[in-house]
């Protein structure tokens, strides 16, 4: 856990999932995100969630198989939706406070986290990875960030395409960046592009509480 920089009560918290795959005593992979947010949001707090499997060589993993299935991904969400739910409970935060921002199979996780949970989170940040299936839904006043790199061989772009059609024809806020040259990785590039929408994308919610209270306002005697 990453504190904010000052000593006030954090405002945002993000957690951060990790792809699969990483041994559990190697480098902190999410750490250039988590600096990049600090920098960004000196009173926000982050959060690493490690995934709560081993394989046979003991590196941590989401799901028992190597490739996620709808059984792995579901027995997956259970712990994930009761850990956010208790870590913005203990710090008092509503839930269009609390991010999610993954990495491959972390990504997969947390789109999928906001499709099966309404109120879980207010924004996703899905990098080098994808949903497990075209979204039949959009998930309700959560902003959707898809980064990507083109030559990602391990989950090729054209998945995210798809998916950021299917949203955007379902009514979503969803942003799609696919950066060139970038294979499936953390890429600095990614998490630039990441900063970037979280300071200027502007959910949809905002805008209907906007003009909502132009309204009010435009009232006789308001």
């Amino acid at each position: 856990m990453s504190l904010p920089q000052d000593a006030t009560a954090p405002d945002l918290l993000f957690a951060l999932l990790p792809d699969g795959g990483i041994a559990p005593d190697g480098p902190d992979t999410l750490a250039p995100l988590a600096a990049a947010l600090h920098a960004q949001y000196p009173k926000a707090l982050t959060l690493n969630l490690h995934p709560p499997l081993r394989d046979a060589e003991g590196r941590c993993r989401w799901w028992p198989e190597s490739e996620p299935s709808p059984e792995g991904v579901s027995a997956a969400l259970p712990h994930l939706l009761e850990r956010l739910r208790m870590e913005a409970k203990k710090l008092d935060l509503p839930w269009q406070r609390v991010a999610l921002a993954g990495v491959g199979d972390g990504a997969l996780l947390a789109l999928e986290a906001v499709q099966a949970e309404s109120q879980l989170v207010g924004r996703v940040l899905a990098f080098a990875g994808g949903y497990l299936a075209r979204p039949e839904h959009a998930p309700q006043d959560v902003c959707v960030h898809l980064l990507h790199g083109l030559a990602d061989q391990r989950f090729p772009y054209r998945h995210v395409v798809d998916a950021a059609q299917a949203l955007v024809d379902l009514g979503a806020d969803v942003t799609a960046d696919l950066l060139p040259h970038i294979d499936h990785s953390l890429h600095p590039a990614l998490i630039e592009k990441a900063m970037e929408q979280l300071r200027t994308f502007i959910p949809a919610r905002l805008w209907r509480e906007a003009v909502i209270a132009a309204r009010e306002n435009e009232r006789p005697g308001a």
